[in-house]
């Protein structure tokens, strides 16, 4: 075992890395693109809304594996070439996307709408209220969904072994396959993805404590 690790550990190590900055990279992605749907989700457009609702509820009713293919295999047929990485964070963030924008729409509804009344009441704008009232306090409810989803992502970087992209699954599949160490390697592999989620955890729940202090002291008394 330890020769094992000391031989194919850098291999690992690097694949390890490669899902870190996958899921980094597309979970921030996701973020930004899911309020951006959550805010156009209450367009005063009817047009604007059903091609929302229709791009939400086409990613969260297919296999996000099946996403993935398509477009990886599907886009060069209409001239639409990526790489693997590129792929891979494009299908994770759109889908990620989908689900988070559901979370950010309903926090943002939990927030009381007498928040906007009193926001309104002491001159602000509805974006300026929305920036500084209603969204610091939407985005305090969204942490522990938001926190599940950024652990999630980590495990769902595997899948995009399925099209050679070289995280720490595909890594431990190629060498499992090439030394025939089963046993060894894929235990490595299930402690290399508990070393990097279960401190992601923490990290969200520490963020989530020191948010509801902020949240709480930077609120004025009157809203």
């Amino acid at each position: 075992m330890i020769a094992l690790i000391r031989d194919y550990g850098p291999q690992l190590l690097r694949g390890a890395w490669l899902t870190i900055v996958l899921a980094v990279v597309s979970m921030l992605i996701a973020m930004v693109v899911g309020l951006g749907i959550a805010l156009l989700s209450s367009s005063r457009f009817l047009a604007v809304r059903i091609l929302i609702r229709a791009y939400v509820d086409f990613f969260r009713g297919t296999p996000l594996l099946l996403q993935l293919f398509f477009i990886y295999f599907v886009f060069p047929e209409a001239g639409v070439y990526l790489s693997p990485v590129v792929a891979g964070v494009s299908a994770l963030s759109l889908n990620y996307a989908a689900y988070l924008s559901e979370v950010y729409r309903a926090t943002i509804d939990a927030v009381d709408h007498g928040q906007w009344e009193s926001a309104t009441t002491l001159g602000m704008s509805r974006a300026l209220a929305f920036r500084r009232i209603v969204f610091p306090q939407a985005f305090k409810i969204a942490v522990p969904p938001v926190g599940n989803y950024f652990i999630a992502i980590f495990k769902d970087t595997a899948l995009v072994s399925t099209i050679t992209v070289q995280e720490l699954m595909f890594r431990t599949d190629s060498l499992a396959s090439t030394t025939y160490e089963y046993l060894p390697l894929y235990t490595v592999a299930f402690v290399m993805y508990f070393a990097i989620s279960y401190p992601a955890s923490l990290l969200v729940r520490w963020f989530e404590r020191r948010l509801s202090r902020r949240v709480s002291v930077s609120t004025p008394a009157g809203v």
